[in-house]
């Protein structure tokens, strides 16, 4: 794993202007225990994909500034954005897919006012138990087994396959890939099916579809990626003919899967005003371009991506 280095935007900045005798010379006179008089709460709500970026972000951050203390709830993008963050209760919330045009009107009504970070991209997976005898679905089989009329039978999907009842298991309609599958998967013509084991925790889904043969579900790639001896992932074709491709990292960043998909976090502009929240997204922007992301299992942003963040922050920032 690649070391990373936590930098604010203004350190960064200096560090670059004074080159590298003046980098060593300030990092020779930082407070040892990295705390350096700052402290607060920074509170981070949201996405169950994005929880393992924005946990690990925080655990660092805390390992360095031990009287800031971040706090991060896995409840959901849109159950984040509904519940904390529009009325004013979180300070950034991770989403797997963008803020909808009623979240933003929601934090208006109560004078927050979201700023999106792109933070890294995501191959959502879609996966079945290591015995199931299939390794390629198309968006067509997919939406026939997740809409509301959906199929109840392998067999409805393939001739080839046996009359089995297939198992769900995949988020609940407070998240954003519940939302996301929804819209690009099962199709703007259908509703996803709410028959199915639905929760915030991808680690029952994984549970869920270890423990039955017929089991399908979905999550994003990170969750596959800690469990890949205990579930296999499906290669998606988009449309019949288009070829099977493997989610993985290559192929969700080259554009080649088909389900890849951007990961945000948004930050309340007022927190933001906030020196432990602004210096915690500092932090996180930079590090959203390091290894520390592709270790957790998500692509990376890039370095131009990281720099726009940087100065969006920024822009947003009065102090």
């Amino acid at each position: 794993m690649m070391t990373h280095e936590s930098r604010s935007v203004s350190r960064r900045k200096f560090v670059a202007g004074v080159g590298a005798a003046g980098a060593l010379a300030l990092a020779g006179c930082q407070d040892t225990g990295g705390s350096g008089g700052l402290s607060g709460e920074v509170v981070i709500t949201g996405s169950s994909t994005v929880f393992p970026v924005s946990n690990r972000m925080a655990e660092d951050f805390m390992a360095e500034h031990e009287n800031v203390n971040v706090t991060t709830d896995s409840t959901g993008s849109g159950g984040g954005f509904e519940n904390h963050f529009c009325p004013g209760n979180a300070d950034i919330n991770g989403a797997s897919r963008p803020i909808k045009d009623s979240e933003v009107s929601n934090c208006s009504d109560n004078g927050v006012e979201p700023i999106e970070f792109q933070v890294a991209s995501d191959a959502l997976t879609v996966a079945v138990n290591n015995d199931h005898p299939v390794d390629c679905m198309t968006f067509d089989e997919l939406s026939q087994i997740w809409r509301e009329d959906r199929v109840t039978q392998w067999s409805d999907v393939r001739d080839d396959l046996p009359d089995e009842d297939i198992k769900l298991f995949g988020p609940a309609n407070t998240s954003g890939t519940y939302d996301w599958f929804n819209e690009n998967v099962v199709g703007e013509s259908y509703d996803h099916t709410a028959d199915h084991q639905a929760t915030e925790d991808d680690n029952t889904i994984v549970q869920g579809i270890e423990d039955n043969k017929w089991a399908i579900g979905y999550f994003g790639y990170a969750y596959y990626n800690e469990n890949s001896d205990r579930v296999k992932a499906l290669e998606i074709e988009a449309s019949e003919g288009d070829g099977c491709t493997e989610p993985s990292l290559p192929n969700a960043k080259d554009g080649s899967y088909p389900m890849a998909r951007p990961l945000f976090i948004y930050a309340n502009r007022e927190s933001i005003q906030r020196e432990e929240v602004h210096e915690f997204l500092s932090f996180y922007l930079e590090n959203a371009e390091t290894d520390v992301v592709e270790d957790i299992g998500y692509v990376p942003s890039s370095q131009d991506l990281r720099d726009q963040n940087l100065s969006k922050l920024e822009e947003n920032y009065e102090g």
